[in-house]
């Protein structure tokens, strides 16, 4: 008669598909703090986290949620806006004396170019020291939002109909996406 079964259960995060336990020792074994950078459809959330025997510790944080507060109108879903959350959790990293750190994009899978590594310049841009390839992260016009004011132009000439329907939310909340460029520069000047 059998005592024990064979198979061992994963841990629970493990099966839910949360997290994944050997990226995560491979990054704890750097002994730097963590930069996480997680993205949902609505927004993005960066965080300097520092491990520690009783748990993690949240150093530093910024939710694009925030930029409203510095008059950012457009979405908070989309580069320009993970941009600047990088840029804006940059710097209350280095107020909070955290000069570098390690990337940590958890389990969303690496594109060049997207909103993950578009934090990761802001974060970079704005003093802190994260190991990366300048390959990944996305050139500075797409970062300030100049192929979304492009799209609408293009759209708006081409397909009034079509503009109304995908830039309907900008319209709501009076701003002309074909802005968004010079409307970037202005929320970051204000983030400084």
């Amino acid at each position: 008669m059998k005592s024990s079964p064979r198979y061992v259960v994963p841990h629970r995060r493990r099966r839910e598909g949360k997290t994944d336990y050997k990226g995560r020792l491979r990054l704890l074994k750097s002994g730097k703090d963590r930069f996480v950078v997680r993205r949902s459809l609505n927004g993005v959330t960066c965080q300097i986290v520092r491990y520690g025997p009783e748990g993690d510790t949240t150093l530093a944080s910024a939710n694009s949620l925030e930029l409203k507060k510095y008059g950012y109108k457009a979405h908070t879903g989309n580069i320009p806006a993970a941009y600047l959350t990088g840029y804006l959790c940059g710097i209350r990293a280095k107020k909070a004396k955290v000069e570098q750190a390690v990337a940590d994009m958890g389990l969303h899978t690496s594109v060049k170019g997207s909103r993950l590594y578009a934090a990761l310049k802001g974060a970079v841009e704005a003093g802190l020291s994260v190991p990366h390839s300048d390959d990944i992260l996305p050139p500075k016009d797409r970062a300030e939002g100049k192929h979304i004011a492009d799209y609408a132009a293009a759209l708006k000439k081409n397909n009034p109909d079509a503009y109304k329907r995908q830039f309907a939310g900008y319209e709501k909340g009076n701003f002309n996406p074909e802005t968004l460029p010079k409307h970037v520069s202005e929320v970051k000047a204000k983030l400084k």
